[in-house]
This record gives C-alpha cells, structure tokens and sequence, in this order.
C-alpha cells in the first residue's frame, strides 16, 4: 500500500528539511546541508512509487 503524501513530508521534516513554499500542490524543501526536494500532490494523496524513491535518496544523502 503506497504512502500519502503527508507521511513523505513528516519523513522529510523528521530529518531537518524545511518547506519553502511552493505553487498551488508543490513544496520545495530544502535541508540546511543543501539537498533539495520538491514535492507535489495534495496531502491525502497516495504517493508515487517515484516519490517516495525521490524521499528516500534525499534523506540518505542528508545522514551521510
């Protein structure tokens, strides 16, 4: 089962990314080490497989 989009967010806050703003449904976070993340689609949405890589990446590369 795919996870929402809020749960990607809170994992992305989690680990220090700060939300920026964005346009209409898309958020751009950025982490104080300067790794950079934009994320789209309304919180209760289910998330996209690539989405949810696209998290996991940048939270490995923050903890590296």
């Amino acid at each position: 089962m795919p996870k929402k989009i809020r749960e990607l967010i809170q994992s992305l806050e989690a680990v220090g990314f700060v939300n920026r703003g964005g346009k209409g449904s898309h958020r751009n976070f950025k982490h104080p080490k300067g790794v950079h993340i934009l994320m789209s689609g309304k919180p209760g949405n289910d998330a996209k497989c690539y989405q949810e890589r696209q998290v996991s990446i940048a939270i490995k590369k923050v903890k590296k």
